[in-house]
């Protein structure tokens, strides 16, 4: 928590509050040789020594810790230039979980604002120390961060999310309140607003004119770049695979889902030509909403759909709720469809899925259920919820784990709400395959943009012709993917062996099956690694 302190503040733990990551350099060294001595003493312990359950957390600890010492070692900091996390989008929402209660937790928020300077001022390091050795971010996304950048700095301060703690209403004395309402304004005046204009001018003046063209997007034309995307592969699988191996397995269930959604269509559109569904999908605008309003209420409906039927389908069911919250102004441009906010294990904040209602007529009705059961329930806060939850299991293991669980449960949840008798019709379900097929072709584009010399054209033209998604979608999921490599592997190689290992246990057990008791059981210990789950379902019965 202490070398991530948003992450530790998003989840409720309070105590680091005043501070932001330190991404210097130096900072990064200090924390690779953390995790890397929390791997030596961990291998040291013995095995046989341990109860089934602490072999379980030994094994997470050991993948846990590696990861993060092979991500940080990965040296991504030194050329992404993300659109989506970077720190225009970071720092502009740590507002929205971190609670002002107290007048500590207001002299906490006025230090954290205050150290935003530095940090972007690191970051700045890290991009020119990079662009001196050649590392450089890709053109298109750079263009991206300079019109997120100039829409900020145009906004007079009051505008600022930075500055929305001071609208809300405290019981603290006159003093009090002037004395909050001056440090949080110097600290934009003074450290916020000037380190954002100097990141502007930095990205114009320094990387933009030495960017990389779209031709080569991948993590393959950097240095030690194609190392370094096989531990990102391990990094977010858990799973030794190559990116051979991958792309492989994304053709296959792209020509799968394919077959598919050519049935679909024909009992929807009396169509079978899939050149013509997608068509149809992308350019009927009555399949598309007319307004942000519907996008949230559809959102809300199929939540509290799928809340009235979980219990059908889970003995172990969350005790905290989730909420829909729209996307800020500041983000929705350039940010993916949605995306889900974990509890605060203090109690102070529900989850939240956060949905994306920007030019909501280029969002399809037909997908949004299935992005709803991905980001809520059964999807990610079931999950996520459920794993703050456990009891008699170390910290880590509750809010860390494998993203290849994390996303496999959730892109597993969409055809599982399917089984729920969750969707309103055939049409909804062409958003399954829609998904389906957005994340199968994930295999296939991530693996050809960082191993094998795919441009971020080709990327984008391959997703048009095998998913609905609309053109604008596709161009942010892809330099989603050039920015985080090894990411979106994750989620179809986790719902794969998911489904797998559900398949496995039907057959082993026959009519003993129960699909409560599968879903308790592989939600039962958090995102474990993949090896791991293999072990518990092979256990369970």
């Amino acid at each position: 928590m202490s070398n991530e302190p948003l992450s530790a503040t998003a989840l409720g733990d309070r105590r680091f509050d005043d501070r932001l990551p330190d991404i210097s350099p130096e900072g990064r060294a200090r924390i690779i040789r953390q995790y890397e001595r929390v791997v030596q003493r961990c291998r040291a312990i013995s095995e046989t020594s341990l109860s089934a359950a602490d072999r379980l957390t030994r094994t997470a600890l050991l993948v846990d810790a590696g990861s993060l010492a092979d991500y940080y070692s990965c040296d991504l900091d030194d050329w992404v230039v993300d659109p989506l996390g970077g720190p225009q989008v970071e720092l502009m929402n740590t507002e929205s979980y971190q609670p002002v209660r107290t007048t500590l937790e207001g002299e906490q928020m006025v230090k954290r604002w205050l150290a935003m300077g530095t940090y972007i001022n690191q970051h700045m390091a890290n991009l020119r120390a990079g662009a001196s050795g050649g590392k450089v971010a890709v053109r298109a996304l750079v263009e991206k961060v300079i019109e997120e950048l100039d829409d900020l700095v145009s906004k007079p301060d009051s505008e600022w999310a930075l500055l929305r703690p001071l609208a809300a209403k405290r019981n603290w004395t006159d003093d009090e309140l002037r004395r909050f309402r001056e440090g949080l304004e110097g600290a934009v005046e003074k450290s916020a607003r000037p380190g954002f204009e100097r990141y502007l001018w930095f990205l114009r003046a320094e990387i933009l004119p030495n960017s990389r063209p779209q031709e080569k997007p991948g993590i393959m034309h950097i240095s030690r770049g194609a190392q370094a995307y096989r531990k990102l592969i391990r990094v977010h699988t858990s799973l030794n695979l190559t990116p051979e191996e991958l792309h492989e397995t994304g053709l296959r269930e792209v020509a799968r889902i394919n077959r598919e959604l050519e049935e679909l269509g024909g009992k929807v559109f009396g169509i079978r030509e899939r050149k013509e569904i997608l068509r149809r999908l992308r350019t009927d605008p009555s399949l598309c909403f007319s307004s942000r309003d519907e996008v949230a209420a559809k959102a809300e409906a199929a939540l509290a759909k799928a809340n009235a039927e979980i219990s059908k389908w889970f003995g172990r069911l969350p005790r905290t709720p989730c909420e829909v919250v729209r996307m800020e102004e500041h983000e929705e441009k350039y940010s993916t469809i949605a995306y889900y906010r974990p509890p605060a294990v203090d109690g102070s904040r529900p989850g939240r899925y956060y949905v994306n209602t920007s030019a909501p007529e280029t969002r399809p009705r037909y997908e949004a259920e299935a992005l709803a059961y991905h980001e809520s329930v059964p999807g990610h806060h079931v999950q996520i919820a459920i794993a703050q939850e456990l009891q008699g299991i170390p910290e880590f293991r509750k809010n860390s784990g494998v993203t290849a669980f994390i996303e496999g449960w959730g892109l597993y949840s969409e055809r599982l709400a399917d089984e729920m008798g969750l969707y309103s019709s055939d049409l909804d379900r062409i958003g399954i395959l829609s998904y389906d097929a957005w994340r199968a072709c994930r295999l296939v584009v991530d693996t050809g943009m960082h191993a094998m010399g795919w441009a971020r054209e080709q990327a984008i033209a391959f997703m048009l012709e095998n998913t609905a998604l609309a053109k604008n979608n596709i161009m942010n999921e892809v330099d989603r993917f050039i920015t985080w490599p090894g990411q979106a592997l994750a989620y179809k190689t986790g719902q794969l062996e998911m489904t797998r290992l559900r398949k496995e246990a039907h057959s082993r057990l026959g009519g003993k099956f129960d699909v409560r008791r599968f879903h308790d059981i592989l939600l039962g210990s958090g995102a474990v690694p993949m090896e791991a789950l293999r072990q518990m379902i092979g256990n369970y019965q």
